[in-house]
């Protein structure tokens, strides 16, 4: 896309840009899909590419989205987390480089993985003739 920090900083609103721009988080249960339950994809919000899929969604109990594997190889990458004293694994959008979240190998069946995503990093669409239009459907 081509978008430098000026340009993220123009186009996201303040939450939005640090978390995904700067590595942020959200508080646990304050982001609107944290239990949210629609049908269809959730997109990267900085660039709208295609990231998780409704489907992979479940309940963590952790107060972030949890999904337990993106939606296609390749649309996320990942990158060894040293911050805050941990060592974690950073999911970034593979598009756009946002920060999203952490991937933990603590998630359900099939595949073990928990993809722990900040609602701010995060935009849905729902799937076509799918229920769930938004927050709170």
């Amino acid at each position: 896309m081509g978008e430098d920090e000026d340009d993220w900083a123009r186009r996201l609103d303040e939450a939005t840009y640090r978390v995904t721009r700067c590595g942020g988080t959200e508080p646990p249960f304050s982001g609107r899909y944290h239990d949210f339950k629609g049908d269809g994809r959730f997109l990267c919000a900085c660039c709208s590419a295609p990231l998780f899929d409704s489907r992979d969604k479940y309940d963590s109990g952790t107060g972030w989205p949890s999904f337990t594997r993106p939606l296609a190889p390749g649309a996320v990458v990942e990158r060894t987390d040293h911050s805050h004293g941990m060592v974690r694994v950073e999911v970034l959008c593979a598009a756009c480089a946002a920060h999203l979240g952490h991937r933990f190998e603590d998630g359900p069946p099939p595949t073990g993985q928990r993809y722990c995503i900040n609602s701010l990093a995060l935009r849905f669409e729902p799937r076509s003739g799918g229920a769930g239009a938004g927050p709170g459907s």
